[in-house]
């Protein structure tokens, strides 16, 4: 099934504080991919403030969403009018599909 036109659920815990546990709902499985890679975006500035033109890699996105606390999403399934569960593993290959698309 195509991941466009799926509404998705992002749910994210970004320390061990579990009042730091939120989610973020996006109307594709694409938006959700940017969102996250925004995420990290603001992250990266926050950390170098004084850096114009941030850059990074596969491997420090990588990193970023191996070092939240939690990370998962809730894909809508037309088929079952559900949402299916997806993990961290399953974020990493999606946003690496989606800014392979970027890039080309």
């Amino acid at each position: 099934m195509a991941n466009n036109n799926r509404h998705t659920i992002i749910l994210i815990q970004t320390s061990q504080n579990r009042a730091t546990r939120t989610f973020k709902d996006y109307n594709t499985v694409s938006l959700a991919m940017d969102g996250i890679c925004a995420m990290y975006e603001r992250k990266l500035k926050e950390l170098n403030p004084a850096v114009r033109n941030l850059s990074y890699d596969i491997t420090d996105l990588y990193n970023f969403i191996d070092g939240l606390a939690d990370l998962s999403a809730l894909v809508y399934d037309n088929s079952i009018l559900a949402y299916l569960p997806y993990d961290r593993e399953w974020i990493k290959q999606q946003t690496f599909q989606h800014l392979k698309k970027l890039a080309h």
